[in-house]
């Protein structure tokens, strides 16, 4: 049929691939279309593997029209140096920041890494900074990213004394909701937090239903583990 590409064709596959490739450079730099940017580095990155050009179109996407997808991807290159772009954790913090702002499929996760950049102090310049650490885990855990949840769980055990104090009600609230997402051991510290009665009254019942599920929750990732190593 006229119009369908026969795949098993080397020459037209290869046809049809540059040819993507100049649709998507014309609608990102003469249609101005940030969907049509973000599809051109996926395509350079995917197809072409010019990690080079693919971080100049990530950035024009990021910093001409504030795509979010594209400031976390180039958040990750920066994190690596992949593209030749700096390899700079402070910033990758800054487009993390910005992706986290902006709104999209990836923005969830780039408010966690702001999260993690910040509580570990590496992107900082006076080392950790456990407010912004909270502010953005909070902002992913909302959006249901449970590693954030179990984040901040862990945060408000360990608290600090200069930030953030130690509050185990809090934690067992960010614990029981990273175990609601499926996170093996938000299930298991809010299952000791219910036996030894911290942050809340002692629950012999509700620590055994966690632990039940914190064993739930590893079996199946066992399971998964086992069905890809197949």
């Amino acid at each position: 049929m006229a119009g369908l590409i026969n795949f098993e064709d080397e020459k037209e596959v290869k046809q049809f691939l540059d040819n993507l490739g100049v649709e998507y450079s014309y609608q990102c730099y003469r249609e101005k279309d940030p969907e049509g940017c973000q599809r051109l580095a996926d395509y350079l990155e995917g197809v072409k593997k010019n990690y080079e050009s693919t971080a100049q179109v990530l950035k024009h996407n990021c910093e001409t029209n504030g795509h979010g997808e594209s400031c976390y991807k180039l958040g990750a290159y920066h994190v690596t140096g992949k593209g030749g772009v700096t390899e700079c954790l402070k910033t990758a913090y800054s487009y993390f920041m910005c992706s986290c702002n902006a709104g999209g499929k990836k923005s969830i996760d780039a408010c966690h890494n702001v999260g993690l950049l910040a509580h570990d102090g590496r992107a900082m310049e006076g080392g950790p900074d456990l407010t912004a650490a909270r502010q953005y885990y909070e902002k992913a855990c909302d959006g249901g990213f449970a590693p954030s949840c179990f984040n901040l769980s862990a945060l408000f055990i360990q608290g600090n004394s200069k930030e953030l104090a130690p509050d185990m009600t809090l934690a067992l609230k960010y614990a029981n909701r990273a175990c609601e997402l499926g996170h093996v051991w938000g299930c298991a510290n809010a299952s000791r937090m219910y036996r030894l009665g911290d942050g809340t009254e002692k629950d012999e019942k509700k620590a055994e239903e966690l632990k039940n599920r914190a064993r739930e929750l590893h079996g199946i990732e066992k399971e998964r583990q086992l069905k890809f190593g197949e």
